[in-house]
């Protein structure tokens, strides 16, 4: 069985999201090849040559580089598909773009649906070209992987036609970067690298309106009448419709207590989430929720949003606000700094023991299947 697979998300140094999800499961494919070699051969399309940290290729596993840039996907890896051999028995798209027309099934991942519900925080552009095609890749899909069983009941719920196709397979955690053993000189380097100097909160992701940065700038203005000493920290790059954020820390004078990393590599995220009092992770909605693992997994208590998948992904182990409520966020935080050593490392505890039930190797092992069933 030849397995294609659309692999630029994948194909992406500064790494967020939908990237790493991508990257995680094909390089989880590529470390099952025992498993698989004899029977598949993975063909695996890209628009540029692959980044050195994709998994080399072997006899089984194989990159096919077909240049271009702009409708890529139309442009390029469409007429491949179909005009051109060996055609795949299935073609997989880590996202919610599959190829318009494919002569072989296709399966996609959804990531989450929110921008159906907050069509006001995104472009117009972007928001069209989300609805539209998004629908058409559930629509013509044999297979669709959600990657949280929230998402699989919004996706039901928003287009009925697709329940016996939808299939869960949640993200995970890198287990040996992200875990209890990161080494304080790692949270030193990472500190000094990014010129914090005391105790802080943390967030971790994309600038964009989803994430609800400014109603946690907003909860961190009050939970500083508490904790004067504290920062906050925000981590990531810029998304889009951001520049509220940052007149948001001006409008709260706040200019020196909310420190702007821009973009944290995978190399600093263990020691900048171990670093942290608390990870903050506010959302509107996720459709995952990466970093709350990852922050579970260093041994960082998490607060986080009430709604989406976060409390299917954070379970009991984290302190649950509504994101529409700035005294919630703030009294969230506050209960977390506020903790005596044993009620803190309670939270830590039961981080740690949530994060056990999601590895990438099962990640990757249920994906496979799903490629298989789908031939």
């Amino acid at each position: 069985m030849i397995i294609g697979i659309d692999g630029n998300e994948a194909n992406e140094v500064s790494r967020v999201g939908v990237n790493q999800y991508a990257f995680e499961v094909l390089r989880g494919i590529y470390k099952l090849q025992d498993t698989w070699s004899k029977k598949h051969r993975i063909i695996v399309y890209l628009k540029k040559k692959p980044i050195l940290e994709l998994p080399k290729a072997t006899n089984c596993f194989e990159y096919k580089v077909l240049s271009g840039a702009g409708n890529w996907i139309i442009k390029r890896l469409t007429p491949h598909l179909m005009f051109k051999s060996p055609k795949p028995d299935v073609i997989f798209t880590p996202s919610h773009y599959v190829a318009p027309f494919s002569l072989s099934p296709r399966v996609c991942t959804i990531h989450d649906l929110g921008y159906l519900k907050f069509s006001g925080q995104f472009k117009k552009y972007d928001f069209w070209q989300l609805l539209l095609w998004s629908a058409y890749s559930i629509f013509v899909s044999k297979k669709v992987i959600a990657v949280s069983t929230s998402t699989k009941d919004d996706i039901v719920r928003h287009y009925p036609f697709a329940r016996n196709k939808v299939v869960v397979t949640h993200e995970a955690y890198d287990e040996s970067r992200f875990n209890s053993s990161v080494s304080q000189e790692d949270v030193r380097r990472v500190k000094n690298k990014y010129a914090i100097v005391s105790d802080y909160v943390l967030f971790l992701g994309t600038l964009k309106p989803s994430k609800n940065i400014e109603g946690l700038i907003e909860a961190f203005s009050r939970v500083r009448s508490v904790f004067p000493n504290m920062k906050l920290v925000i981590a990531g790059k810029k998304g889009w419709l951001y520049g509220s954020i940052f007149h948001k820390v001006e409008e709260l004078n706040l200019k020196g207590e909310v420190i702007f990393t821009d973009f944290v590599s995978e190399e600093d995220k263990p020691g900048i989430i171990k670093g942290a009092r608390v990870f903050a992770i506010p959302s509107f909605w996720e459709g995952f929720g990466l970093d709350a693992l990852s922050a579970m997994a260093v041994g960082t208590p998490v607060v986080t949003s009430n709604v989406g998948s976060l409390p299917e992904i954070v379970g009991e182990a984290g302190v649950y606000v509504d994101p529409a409520n700035i005294d919630s966020i703030a009294d969230g935080i506050i209960k977390v700094l506020s903790a005596d050593k044993t009620e803190y490392n309670k939270l830590v505890e039961k981080g740690l023991k949530q994060v056990r039930g999601f590895t990438w190797n099962k990640t990757a092992q249920e994906t496979l299947k799903v490629l298989e069933s789908a031939k």
